[in-house]
């Protein structure tokens, strides 16, 4: 019966995985129902960690440069029942213990593919799989991470995740689609609202007039204040000339 149960989780593992994911890290996953499985991969350029903490952004100074070990990420994925319930990642240290399975360095961009697979499925980890899908290298996670920001099927804390690792990224199309994401009415509140955060989170010439024409043009009350409140964590010019106009009509 447990072979039974095991060979339909693979089965459904290989339906589900598209083309561009390949099949056999999805399948070693899925081959454990219950337990942990650890894999590792090469970490983005500027990517650091001390084992506890992870940065995107090595610190380096003539006169002195941090410890912070230079990867590989390293992933836990807890599995319980055929699903994944927690992902965890680390950069720097080293491994304790055991694992059910540890299938060791992976390549990079295949790691990359899987969890941003993973993070479009109704999986309790969906959101985890985020963070360590755009530490790794050779991939390109924010084309992806727009279309679960957009998409009514992920999960609501996978969209919330999604938009801010977008909103972190400087590229003009991520910018012009959160720009979009926040004025889609069709989207609900609360997915609206992490947009504008990440558009608070651009530099001033792509963020500030997003934010502008929500706060003027937004039929929702509570969307309007929660733009006009990010403009006044700006500081800039643009967003002092609305106050101005607003407060004066």
């Amino acid at each position: 019966m447990q072979i039974q149960i095991l060979g339909a989780a693979l089965t459904a593992a290989l339906i589900a995985v598209p083309r561009l994911v390949d099949p056999t890290l999805a399948v070693q996953v899925a081959e454990v129902r219950d337990g942990t499985v650890r894999l590792s991969y090469t970490a983005r350029e500027g990517v650091c960690g001390n084992g506890e903490n992870i940065s995107t952004s090595r610190g380096r100074r003539n006169e002195w440069q941090s410890d912070c070990q230079d990867g590989p990420v390293r992933l836990v994925l807890e599995r319980r029942g055929g699903k994944t319930t927690h992902i965890r990642a680390y950069v720097g240290g080293q491994w304790r213990g055991s694992a059910t399975r540890d299938l060791g360095q992976v390549p990079a961009a295949e790691a990359g593919k899987y969890l941003l697979w993973l993070a479009e499925q109704d999986e309790p980890a969906a959101d985890d799989a985020i963070f360590p899908a755009t530490i790794a290298d050779s991939t390109e996670a924010w084309p992806t991470l727009l279309r679960i920001a957009k998409s009514s099927q992920a999960t609501t804390k996978a969209r919330k995740a999604a938009i801010f690792w977008v909103g972190q990224a400087a590229a003009d199309e991520a910018t012009k689609g959160l720009d979009d994401l926040a004025n889609d009415n069709d989207q609900n509140r609360e997915v609206r609202e992490s947009a504008l955060f990440a558009l608070s989170q651009q530099p001033a010439s792509k963020g500030i007039p997003a934010l502008i024409r929500v706060a003027k043009t937004s039929k929702d009350p509570k969307l309007r204040r929660t733009a006009l409140f990010w403009l006044g964590q700006s500081e800039d010019p643009a967003a002092i000339r609305l106050f101005e106009e607003i407060l004066t009509n």
